[in-house]
């Protein structure tokens, strides 16, 4: 039986009351490996039980991830109607109640599957705005068939390069749920849900000199000609040979499919059992490789342009990173395939030889990119550990790698940037039991009033401000926290809820993360016998 964790339920539980209440087309933003799959399958279960005759379609852009996402909503409903469109996965199925598919695939039998009411989009950042492109191409063709569609995004970087934010555009009105930025993401990392990535400084880089930018990242021939020199290539297999003595399972990003196979052919000699994948292979050819990676035959497998969206190996605790870009996306993506956790596995190590981390930032705190015209954001310098050589964030009291304090006077880089991979101080959380609870209307002038949660715990009192009565999307998030204290429907305004905290199920104790000049509430623990975790 499907239990979703306490952040896959309020992702759910945010977009069915967007789309219940709201006009528009909402996205939710959450990292790599925190089951995006499990929230779109318990959308289609929710929405199909609802109302039965919904008709749901799931789009992506890679075959292992319609396998993904298919498999989950089994996994949820193992006798849901799915049919599959995907030319890799060498079916054609257009009249099933639930679509899965590919959108190369879809694209050229679109009419065939008739009326949709909701369209999922799964690593959504790969839909261009531009007109004609096969997404939009899709979504035109729905729109005609049902001028009243819905499309739900997902994906783990809600931006593109040279668009900015996706809602910036025409087709995504409002972020409702958001676990990338720097507390959520740490606090997922605090509760095991995601593995830490530990940045070391290497000594091998490349000169990029010369080489021209198109689109708004490297032009990819001149790119490689810069980066692939034997010397170079060599050095970085030396230095990964040497930090990453003690990992299992090496994931390398190389720039270009002949750069693959020299760094390939360079491991292999070194006793590495590697192999390169990359697009000229056939389908087979890869699927055979990346099963004998997950099976252990192989130490290492170098991609370029393969192995990025829809690779899920959670034992991979090595990234080498020998290819440059300026695409914020692309190199969250690169990171994301390392922190998945794993048994065994305590944190991946990432050898940033493209020095992405000093354009780009870290994984939960990406320089996001400017829409065309606008000026690019900088972002904040670095200093590295004496000890181990990790890099870290001028505001760490503790290395990210070795745990050493910093008693050190920081030197800090002419060229600004940031070279910690995950941002911010680790927070700590503590479990606090709550003795009873007070409910106040807190009012300032000329503001919107709150509803103030004042939890009364022993001699020390934590406070929660929600606000029912402000626009979405806060006013969202505050709907969805009163539905999971009471069956009582969301008041629309701070005195009608007065009157209904009658209804409030108290809470057993709150979690706290309480290294912070102000302690902030992050979730509340009730006494459920179906339940054990924590709500927010």
């Amino acid at each position: 039986m499907f239990g979703p964790r306490w952040y896959q339920a309020e992702a759910i539980d945010a977009v069915i009351d967007f789309l219940l209440n709201h006009d528009g087309n909402p996205l939710v933003a959450m990292p790599t490996g925190t089951g995006k799959s499990l929230v779109i399958a318990g959308l289609i279960y929710s929405a199909r039980l609802r109302y039965p005759g919904t008709k749901c379609m799931m789009l992506t852009h890679v075959k292992e991830l319609v396998s993904q996402n298919a498999n989950a909503l089994y996994s949820v409903d193992p006798f849901a109607p799915i049919g599959i469109c995907s030319a890799g996965l060498n079916r054609k199925e257009t009249n099933m109640p639930i679509s899965y598919g590919s959108v190369q695939s879809v694209v050229g039998c679109v009419e065939e599957f008739g009326f949709v009411d909701i369209l999922f989009i799964d690593e959504v950042q790969m839909l261009s705005p531009k007109e004609g492109t096969r997404y939009q191409i899709v979504i035109a063709a729905l729109l005609r068939a049902n001028p009243k569609l819905r499309i739900v995004g997902l994906s783990a970087t809600i931006f593109r390069l040279g668009q900015g934010y996706i809602t910036e555009g025409d087709l995504f009105d409002v972020v409702v749920y958001d676990l990338t930025g720097v507390e959520p993401f740490n606090r997922l990392v605090v509760e095991g849900y995601l593995a830490p990535l530990i940045p070391r400084s290497t000594q091998t880089t490349f000169d990029l000199t010369g080489v021209k930018m198109s689109g708004g990242d490297y032009v990819q021939s001149q790119l490689q000609a810069a980066v692939d020199k034997n010397d170079i290539t060599y050095a970085a297999v030396d230095e990964m040979m040497t930090l990453g003595a003690d990992r299992r399972a090496w994931l390398v990003f190389a720039t270009g499919i002949e750069h693959a196979k020299n760094i390939a052919e360079m491991m292999s000699a070194r006793g590495i059992e590697c192999e390169a994948v990359h697009s000229k292979m056939t389908g087979k050819e890869r699927d055979e490789l990346i099963a004998a990676f997950k099976r252990g035959d192989l130490q290492a497998v170098i991609n370029n342009n393969v192995l990025t969206t829809g690779f899920d190996y959670p034992a991979i605790d090595l990234i080498g990173v020998l290819r440059p870009t300026m695409s914020a996306s692309l190199w969250v993506q690169m990171l994301g395939r390392g922190t998945r956790p794993c048994e065994g596995k305590t944190n991946c190590q990432v050898l940033d030889f493209a020095r992405n981390t000093l354009k780009l930032g870290p994984i939960n705190d990406p320089v996001i990119p400017s829409k065309p015209g606008q000026k690019r954001k900088g972002v904040a310098p670095v200093k590295t550990c004496p000890h181990c050589g990790t890099f870290n964030h001028t505001r760490a009291p503790f290395c990210v790698g070795c745990g050493a304090e910093f008693t050190f006077t920081v030197g800090i880089q002419a060229q600004a940037g940031t070279e910690e991979l995950i941002r911010g101080e680790q927070p700590v959380f503590e479990e606090i039991k709550v003795d009873r609870v007070l409910y106040t209307k807190h009012e300032k002038r000329e503001r919107t009033p709150t509803l103030r949660v004042n939890y009364i715990c022993g001699l020390r009192m934590f406070s929660k401000w929600v606000p029912l009565q402000h626009p979405m999307p806060a006013c969202n998030m505050a709907r969805h926290w009163w539905n999971q204290r009471t069956t009582t429907p969301p008041p629309e305004t701070i005195d009608a809820a007065l009157l209904a905290i009658g209804t409030l199920e108290k809470p057993r104790a709150i979690r706290v993360i309480t290294n912070r000049r102000y302690p902030e509430i992050v979730g509340e623990i009730f006494e459920r016998p179906w339940t054990k975790g924590t709500v927010s």
